[in-house]
């Protein structure tokens, strides 16, 4: 990594921890919907293992929302944005880079969390590994390519309410082949096909968003 991307990549660390509150909003939404789900279908162990995986992955995709509308807003705002279009660093590695940053300042802190909320929902061990492996896989994915929808909207006021409607229909693939994993293993059967096709999305995200990321951001800037 050249010097000038580990300064994107500090620097965007070092914001994310100076904006606490922000950067708490996601957690507490994210434990506040799981923790509630078992007071409103009651606490019948069979109905919450059952439900469990979704619940947590659909907790885990707006939870991501809440914060992706940031991903790009305060550089757009202060100008240094368009400082670094003008750069010599590669506009795609910049913005992977950043992406980088925001999963493990948003994302990361969610599946740290992740064991504590396996408990709540009755998730037994075999379905609590493979719904980390498909958190682990999946969320990189709703960061890079929720990052494409953040460019694109950059430049609208109030693009919140517009960005979950561009992203939650492309992340519903990535739900049921990750439910589908933690299903298979609370049945004992394997998984490993299911994640495959988690893993193969991530690398084709992976090599093809960044570029689009990119030219979202200039269509926004001009």
């Amino acid at each position: 990594m050249s010097m000038a991307l580990k300064a994107v990549f500090k620097r965007d660390l070092a914001l994310a921890y100076r904006q606490r509150s922000e950067l708490m909003q996601p957690m507490m939404f994210f434990i506040l919907v799981i923790s509630l789900f078992p007071l409103a279908i009651g606490p019948n162990p069979d109905t919450l293992q059952k439900v469990g995986p979704g619940v947590i992955w659909v907790a885990a995709i707006l939870s991501s929302l809440l914060g992706m509308e940031r991903l790009f807003k305060d550089d757009y705002n202060d100008g240094s944005l368009e400082q670094i279009m003008l750069s010599a660093t590669p506009l795609p590695l910049v913005v992977l880079v950043k992406v980088l940053a925001h999963w493990l300042t948003s994302i990361v802190p969610l599946l740290l969390l992740s064991p504590l909320l396996a408990l709540f929902l009755n998730l037994t061990e075999p379905m609590y590994w493979a719904l980390l492996s498909t958190l682990l896989l999946g969320t990189p994915l709703l960061s890079i390519v929720g990052a494409i929808a953040v460019g694109l909207t950059l430049g609208l006021n109030r693009g919140g309410v517009l960005l979950a409607l561009l992203l939650l229909p492309v992340f519903i693939p990535l739900l049921i082949f990750a439910t589908a994993a933690v299903e298979a293993a609370s049945l004992q059967l394997p998984y490993s096909a299911q994640l495959a096709i988690i893993g193969a999305m991530l690398l084709i995200s992976l090599a093809v968003a960044p570029f689009a990321i990119a030219y979202a951001l200039r269509v926004s800037q001009n």
